[in-house]
């Protein structure tokens, strides 16, 4: 390892910069991508979907444990979002994985919670340590609306409720009371209902933490009976009253099963083929039965009656979903990915929703994406919508100036279209089946904030994460992969978000390379930090145009991991024997961004001094000072400038930067409200500001990561500037040419 001590840092030429005292516009056009939907109109597609539910006449309801801004349970008709239910996110509320509809209501299953007992009020919310989960009717007409089967409980005097909320809880039956989760978290739970069917008579609901199936009176609400299944999951009715049933859902392979109203078992049901993820079932006007399958064929297996029971009669999707076909990973109709509902409207429409991964795992969708697909009978693409980003930021892919990639995503721009309509789903890098070591799949919830570059002729991705702990790294090999990145390198932070990486060390502070090329995390590749300087920690990651990885740290200076070329697999090489670290330059006490330029050995650092000091509880933020350090490499930088930050907590909403980046002749940062701030990277002055325009309602989700901005510059001069956009599943994208 070696270590760069700065001497003889010059600071006579430091020029001391404030940010300019009235704002000036900047004349930028605002767009965005991964979403159908921008919310200029008020609509935006969820970015999660577990389970849907169809009318005859093609309306899909929808459901999921978490959307950031309420929709879990959304209606969707013709390509077009209707509307959501609302109360089934935050103070206590959470969706759910099953939905169903009659003609008079939608059954929705969600839990309720007490925000680790600050909602207090009896037969509203559970008591304290305790979970609901169940069962909510709202009117099929106005989601928004609940229609209560009992009446509403009394508001305790003093409690956190009201008379709309107890009569949200007069239309939500409770199924199981468990213990509440250690931490608030979404993430699954055996107690939660496993699927809904219901007619204008009955609610089947399915209980697999009880093994059984529950029967409702749909208009009281009132139990008729129960009968038995093991595990009980997905549960579609028939025509002619009969039931078919996922079973074993929890511990599978999930079986299908076909029963009585009563329970009673026929034994006509088909056997379903090995490696068949059966995850949602339904039954169309002729009688045919649809199952979901998110195993490696990622298609609808449809199944018919014969003379000796139902059999294969068929098929919806190409074997091998997304990741068939000569270029694996692009998306296209019938290319299926993590699917987790089908539906069937009277007129033999089949609807099918996916997520990236499927109904079950560990998080609230991995940030993979939600789609929803209606195809005629003839399996012919009728509408489509994409609620793709979540937790996600945009980086211009290098060797093409109309690429873009996300944490797992390809995008390709045409920006001679209107705003909205200027990109196009390209790619999904993730692939399960062919990489199921990738630490996309092990390390925390969300793929991660991008960065690519192109070294010695090969394009590397390079992503982190929410609370900036670790560096995934990708490589790509199209002829073989096609759209998929390769997982190639991991370079470990602290011990907790990396441990359910396969086959790690003890503890974090450690590097993985892909030595073999198999792309599996084998457990002689990894190399463990025993240099006795700690690397993890820290806001800071950068990587620079030579490759270089730049990790920040808060108090021990920064570590800069030299590129050391490929090798034989086409992995980049880094070693904690070639990671060089700076001390903390002056006139800092806490850092939090270093940002360095290769082509004029400039670094620009940001964080907090003595007389700029942090506050408690404030995380992600880029700090209150940035400094431009010239000749950074000499050991004898020089300041150029220093400029104080806008930093405002008692703002509101808080005024402060959560993402820097510097590309051509600027530094552009990013407020947690999506507010840009740009400076010219030669003075230091501020330029001016960007806002969501119109064409995103003027509005922005919490930026919460903390490189959740970057930037390009355009031949023709034009910048595009890429922000995450955390509430409504998507990458704003402005548009500026000075």
């Amino acid at each position: 390892m070696r270590r760069l001590i700065l001497v003889g840092m010059t600071v006579c030429a430091a020029l001391s910069v404030s940010a300019a005292p009235a704002e000036t516009v900047l004349p930028a056009t605002t767009s965005w991508i991964g979403n159908t939907f921008g919310y200029g109109d008020g609509s935006w597609t969820q970015i999660d979907i577990r389970a849907i539910a169809v009318t005859p006449d093609g309306k899909v309801y929808t459901n999921a444990p978490w959307d950031e801004s309420g929709a879990e349970a959304s209606v969707y008709q013709d390509g077009k979002m209707l509307g959501f239910a609302g109360g089934t996110h935050g103070w206590g509320n959470l969706g759910g994985n099953a939905v169903a509809v009659n003609g008079k209501y939608a059954y929705v299953a969600i839990g309720v919670g007490n925000e680790r007992g600050h909602l207090q009020s009896p037969g509203i919310w559970p008591d304290k340590g305790k979970q609901w989960f169940g069962i909510s009717r709202r009117t099929i007409g106005d989601m928004k609306q609940p229609a209560p089967f009992r009446a509403a409980p009394q508001v305790a005097p003093g409690g956190r409720a009201d008379a709309g909320r107890a009569r949200m809880a007069a239309s939500f039956m409770v199924m199981n009371e468990v213990a509440a989760p250690a931490r608030s978290e979404v993430g699954e739970a055996k107690a939660e209902v496993g699927g809904l069917a219901a007619d204008d008579k009955t609610l089947f609901a399915t209980n697999p933490s009880h093994d059984e199936v529950d029967v409702f009176d749909a208009e009281t609400m009132q139990k008729k009976g129960t009968w038995s299944a093991h595990e009980p999951g997905r549960i579609a009715l028939a025509g002619d009253g009969t039931l078919w049933l996922l079973t074993d859902t929890i511990s599978g392979p999930a079986r299908l099963v076909h029963v009585r109203a009563d329970g009673r078992k026929l034994d006509d049901a088909p056997a379903l083929s090995e490696g068949t993820e059966a995850v949602d079932v339904a039954v169309d006007a002729k009688g045919r039965v649809l199952v979901a399958d998110n195993g490696a064929r990622q298609q609808v297996l449809i199944f018919s009656k014969g003379g000796k029971g139902y059999a294969p009669s068929g098929t919806l999707g190409e074997r091998g979903g997304i990741f068939a076909g000569p270029v694996p990973g692009r998306p296209g109709p019938q290319r299926f990915n993590g699917l987790t509902g089908v539906g069937v409207d009277r007129a033999g429409n089949v609807y099918v929703s996916m997520n990236g991964i499927g109904p079950r795992h560990d998080t609230i969708g991995a940030g993979l994406g939600a789609v929803l697909e209606s195809y005629t009978p003839e399996g012919k693409l009728r509408w489509q919508v994409q609620g793709l980003l979540f937790v996600d930021g945009a980086w211009i892919d290098p060797a093409r100036p109309n690429s873009v990639y996300t944490g797992n995503k390809r995008f390709e721009l045409d920006l001679s279209k209107p705003p909205g309509q200027d990109w196009k789903y390209a790619g999904f890098l993730s692939n399960r089946f062919k990489y199921p070591d990738d630490p996309v799949f092990h390390t925390d919830q969300y793929p991660g904030m991008p960065f690519a570059r192109r070294v010695d002729g090969r394009t590397f991705l390079y992503l982190t994460d929410m609370y900036a702990d670790h560096l995934k790294i990708y490589r790509f090999d199209a002829k073989r992969d096609g759209e998929v990145a390769i997982p190639s390198g991991l370079i470990a932070g602290r011990a907790r978000p990396v441990d359910k990486v396969p086959n790690k060390p003890p503890g974090g502070d450690w590097l993985w390379r892909d030595a073999n090329g198999n792309g599996r995390l084998d457990a002689d590749e990894f190399t463990i930090n025993t240099t006795g300087k700690a690397k993890a920690g820290g806001w800071g990651w950068w990587v620079d145009t030579k490759g270089d990885i730049w990790r920040t740290s808060d108090v021990r200076g920064i570590h800069r991991f030299s590129y050391g070329g490929v090798d034989k697999a086409g992995n980049p090489i880094y070693s904690y024997d070639k990671v060089t670290t700076y001390p903390m330059p002056q006139p800092f006490t806490q850092l939090r961004r270093s940002i360095y330029d290769a082509q004029t050995d400039t670094l620009y650092v940001t964080g907090y001094t003595a007389d700029a000091p942090p506050q408690p509880g404030i995380n992600k933020e880029v700090g209150r000072v940035l400094v431009r350090f010239d000749k950074w490499s000499t050991g004898s930088p020089v300041v150029r400038y220093t400029v104080a930050l806008p930093w405002q907590l008692d703002a509101k909403p808080i005024l402060d930067l959560i993402g820097i980046t510097v590309e051509g002749r600027y530094i552009f940062t990013v407020e947690p409200v999506g507010k840009i701030h740009v400076y010219d990277k030669e003075t230091g002055k501020e330029v001016g500001v960007m806002s969501p325009g119109a064409e995103v309602g003027k509005a922005s989700g919490w930026v919460d990561v903390p490189f959740g901005i970057s930037a390009f510059r355009r031949e023709n001069g034009e910048y595009l500037v890429f922000v995450e956009e955390d509430a409504r599943g998507k990458v704003l994208m402005y548009r500026w040419k000075p």
